[in-house]
């Protein structure tokens, strides 16, 4: 049994990792379209192709990790070496000089760019180290439980203050106010992965003696087919999701018509997020873990149908039903983590080879890709409907961001449960992969 200190030491590192990536899925498309000055289209294109250096750089990460050797470990080590980096890293891209139209595009892909460098960097081996630090299947669910109410934590923290400082950083100056305001809070990134390091400690192994190279791990991974559909799951997943947060603020600020109430909205959706994955642990206990998993995708994607029907002076029902989406949505997001886990012991006994981090940053790869594709729909569906930055926007722009807000994201959660119904690493299924492997200790 882990200690609840190192649980949440480990859960530290996501309020670290989710300082950046919530303000991200926030905030980034709205900074640049309405601050920055650069066109939804190009936002969205832009976030596109940077997932294709992801392509290469994602499975690099993952097979470093695992052939990474020192006296602190295989994963650990990166928190240490990388924080400093990654909070620099996130201040620039949320830095506006003074370029012409086309210098600040070459600006925004450069700095994006290193954002994501720097996060794939530091948060492929964070995300391995939750699946070496236990070996019990329960206990990940719990690991994975404390990991995401702190990483929502983060969230809550982007979503309840980000505004605020900006206005309070920028007197006016919004384009002051978002530096300053990203850069304290990679400060406080910084000391929280300093202390998730501090705080935790590796316990599962790869087998002795066990040399990889970049090939042979690929073929490893490639011959786990339950890897296969948690890619295809989290590329739906995340695709829907950043989608609909992607166009939160425009939501409020657009068609509800209530500018005013943008961080009240993101912020009573981040408290559904922590009540949500704070219950995954006993729901996991209840209910098998495939089948719970499925369950909350539909009645995520129903209650994400149903905002299509709220009307603009309807507040309250638009309020209630953000943040039921965000509870039950979330709620699955620790179950879908601790599954990696179990995937990786999955492949373990199925080819003799132990591949954490590459299994890991694979599927960070396509939640990364997730999070690309929703954000480049996001600003390619605001130029489609004829959105115009800081303008009342026509009667068909509102109905085009309604629909893209509500029906699309719910689709995408009906497909992951479609996907889910071929993942067969069942609760008893699990516990006898965990049998085999501990016969071979």
């Amino acid at each position: 049994m882990l200690s609840k200190r190192e649980k949440v030491a480990y859960g530290l590192g996501d309020t670290a990792s989710n300082i950046i990536f919530q303000t991200v899925m926030l905030f980034l498309t709205f900074f640049y379209t309405d601050i920055f000055g650069i066109s939804p289209a190009i936002v969205g294109t832009m976030f596109l192709l940077v997932r294709l250096i992801d392509a290469v750089t994602d499975p690099l990460m993952g097979a470093l990790a695992d052939n990474t050797h020192s006296r602190y470990g295989q994963y650990r080590p990166y928190l240490l070496w990388l924080a400093l980096p990654f909070a620099f890293c996130s201040v620039l891209a949320f830095t506006t000089p003074e370029f012409s139209d086309t210098g600040k595009v070459w600006y925004a892909f450069t700095t994006y760019t290193l954002l994501m460098l720097a996060y794939t960097a530091i948060n492929i081996p964070y995300s391995a180290l939750g699946g070496v630090l236990t070996a019990n299947p329960n206990e990940r669910v719990s690991v994975q439980s404390y990991r995401f109410v702190f990483g929502m934590l983060g969230g809550l923290i982007v979503t309840a203050c980000t505004l605020p400082l900006v206005q309070f950083f920028g007197q006016g100056d919004q384009a002051k106010g978002y530096q300053w305001t990203i850069a304290a809070m990679s400060l406080l990134g910084l000391m929280l992965f300093l202390l998730c390091f501090a705080g935790t400690k590796e316990r599962v192994q790869a087998p002795a003696g066990q040399k990889l190279t970049l090939k042979s791990s690929l073929q490893t991974l490639w011959h786990n087919d339950q890897w296969r559909v948690l890619c295809v799951a989290a590329l739906l997943l995340l695709t829907g999701m950043v989608l609909r947060n992607t166009l939160a603020i425009y939501y409020v600020k657009y068609y509800l018509a209530r500018e005013d109430l943008i961080s009240s909205f993101m912020t009573l959706g981040m408290i559904g997020n922590i009540a949500g994955v704070a219950l995954a642990s006993y729901l996991a206990s209840k209910v098998d873990k495939v089948k719970a998993y499925i369950g909350l995708q539909l009645i995520a994607a129903v209650l994400c149908a149903l905002g299509f029907f709220i009307r603009p002076e309807q507040l309250y029902l638009a309020f209630a039903l953000h943040f039921f989406w965000c509870f039950f949505l979330q709620m699955a997001t620790p179950l879908l983590w601790a599954k990696m886990a179990d995937t990786v012991d999955y492949g373990h006994v199925k080819t003799g080879l132990r591949v954490t981090g590459l299994v890991y940053s694979s599927i960070v790869f396509f939640i990364k890709l997730g999070l690309a594709i929703g954000g480049a729909l996001a600003g390619w569906l605001l130029a489609w409907y004829g959105y115009q930055a800081g303008q009342v926007q026509s009667a068909d722009t509102l109905n085009g961001l309604l629909l893209s807000f509500t029906l699309w994201p719910a689709l995408c959660s009906v497909l992951v449960a479609v996907v889910m119904t071929r993942y067969r690493l069942t609760n008893q299924r699990v516990q006898q992969v965990s049998a085999q492997l501990a016969s071979k200790d």
